[in-house]
């Protein structure tokens, strides 16, 4: 698996994007939705990746810098043909690993409540993150759930 910086202009990516937002408006209510679109992902504080084989993309993730301390994962989706293969651990591990290398002291997500989040809250989960308050801009929303994880100690 390649995982490399995307600048988001390719057709696969825009499909993948689509397909992700069309997955929130299925499982959420709308304003209960922040996934983010091809434009609002193209912002300077978003580094966004996409991860291939070959000419098969796999899946995509971002990294949003809330501040020069906090990250907060943003848009991570595997596609349906390559559901339950690793995608979304390996492209979880490569953001955490660049947060670490910003400096970032925590990094932080916001996620659905409802079950079809459930493979998703437990690989975030695996990885360290706890359950916390909403962060950033967030508001409480029983459709919502925020994890965040501890990169470094003050």
């Amino acid at each position: 698996m390649d995982i490399k910086l995307d600048d988001l202009t390719g057709s696969k990516i825009a499909g993948l994007i689509n397909e992700h937002l069309q997955g929130m408006a299925l499982n959420s209510p709308q304003e209960s939705i922040h996934a983010l679109n091809l434009e609002q992902l193209r912002k300077p504080e978003i580094t966004f990746w996409s991860a291939w084989e070959g000419n098969d993309l796999l899946g995509c993730g971002a990294l949003k810098e809330l501040d020069p301390y906090h990250g907060e994962i943003k848009s991570m989706r595997t596609a349906k043909e390559h559901l339950r293969k690793g995608v979304a651990k390996k492209l979880l591990q490569h953001i955490v690993e660049e947060a670490k290398k910003r400096g970032y002291q925590r990094l932080s997500l916001e996620t659905g409540s409802m079950d079809a989040f459930e493979p998703a809250r437990k690989l975030y989960a695996s990885f360290g993150f706890e359950y916390c308050k909403p962060f950033s801009d967030y508001k409480e929303d029983p459709n919502s759930v925020f994890m965040t994880k501890e990169l470094f100690k003050k």
